[in-house]
């Protein structure tokens, strides 16, 4: 089995938000990668990098997210940095899944995020961090995406609305 849906984006984009919006709306499961690694480890994810470093976490979300893509059947919201990790891109690639982008712009992602220290890669000179993380991941955000969806300031009902006639099949 795998994902109806994996959604991918930057930090800030509402993966959790629209995803659990959207498999309400489907009548499907609804699993976010960062939570499962958080039951998976016993402590939240900015613990894990702090205490076990990013290696360490990398590890662990490839892990979770592999199984999450063979065992999760509705939507599915993958931590932003997983599809850096080749594996974890190929069964996306793989998976036959509508992988939709949601792509954010910084002005849209601060307020959602907040720069804070619940998000590790973004404490030092965080809008600068954001940026750079978002232009590494992109072209790869766009290599798996069968959709690529703006999400900007539109709110989590009007994103949903705009995904359920794209997947209605």
């Amino acid at each position: 089995m795998t994902p109806r849906i994996i959604l991918i984006g930057p930090p800030g984009a509402g993966k959790t938000s629209i995803g659990r919006a959207l498999a309400k709306a489907l009548n499907v499961d609804f699993a976010d990668t960062d939570t499962l690694i958080e039951l998976d480890q016993g402590k939240s994810v900015s613990h894990i990098f702090v205490e076990d470093g990013e290696p360490h976490f990398r590890e662990v979300e490839a892990r979770v997210c592999l199984a999450a893509l063979q065992e999760v059947q509705g939507v599915l919201s993958l931590g932003g940095g997983s599809v850096l990790t080749p594996s974890v891109a190929e069964a996306i690639a793989a998976s036959g899944s509508e992988v939709i982008f949601l792509d954010v712009s910084l002005v849209v992602a601060v307020p959602r995020i907040g720069f804070n220290r619940d998000r590790p890669l973004l404490l030092d000179n965080p809008r600068q961090q954001w940026q750079r993380l978002l232009d590494a991941r992109r072209p790869v955000y766009e290599s798996l995406a069968t959709i690529k969806l703006e999400v900007e300031d539109r709110s989590v009902n009007q994103i949903v609305n705009a995904i359920l006639p794209k997947v209605a099949h």
